[in-house]
């Protein structure tokens, strides 16, 4: 499987429900949300934006995805808002495909354009790791089944505050029915995560 494999498997509409440990607390937060993806091709406008954003040559990519969320937390206040989209694109290592430079037009964490890193381990799961200016952040995701996905994540931020999450993420929809969306359909749609899906 290479990445874009994932991410074709991805596609769709999920519902995904939340466990947060905050672990410097001790308690844990539950919470959902709505989430719509779409694989995009190397040379999808997109994608190529993105890459001239963070400099790298658009003929390195293979591809990307657009993604939006919806969600809520239980301990959220009236003015909190999960929700949002993102674009990245995916430029693999030349010595080794299965891994690579994601590159963001906005972190999660940190509102900004971010590059990190992917990798597909030996399990066909996906890993996505961030550094970020005041925390990092490591997700892994990977397919009980085609229509159930499932997600672990960990944000330190330097200097103390940690927290650790598992997802369990249902399709609603087929792939081929977020193909035909555009982009802007699938923003009323919309994880709560450090990639912001």
């Amino acid at each position: 499987m290479d990445v874009m494999d994932f991410f074709r498997m991805s596609a769709g509409q999920w519902n995904s429900q939340r466990t947060t440990h905050h672990l410097p607390f001790r308690r844990a937060e539950l919470g959902g949300s709505s989430i719509a993806v779409e694989a995009l091709d190397a040379g999808h406008p997109s994608v190529v934006e993105i890459c001239q954003l963070h400099e790298v040559d658009p003929a390195l990519a293979v591809g990307g995805a657009y993604v939006t969320w919806h969600g809520a937390m239980a301990w959220d206040k009236d003015d909190e808002n999960h929700e949002g989209n993102t674009v990245f694109a995916l430029v693999p290592d030349a010595a080794d495909p299965k891994q690579g430079q994601l590159l963001r037009e906005r972190g999660y964490a940190e509102i900004v354009p971010v590059i990190g890193r992917y990798e597909i381990d030996g399990e066909g799961g996906l890993l996505l790791i961030t550094e970020y200016e005041t925390m990092s952040s490591i997700e892994r995701f990977w397919f009980a089944n085609p229509n159930l996905r499932l997600r672990t994540s960990v944000m330190k931020r330097f200097g103390g505050f940690s927290t650790a999450s598992f997802c369990a993420e249902s399709r609603l929809s087929e792939p081929a029915a977020a193909a035909a969306a555009e982009p802007e359909s699938a923003q009323t749609l919309a994880p709560l995560s450090a990639f912001g899906w």
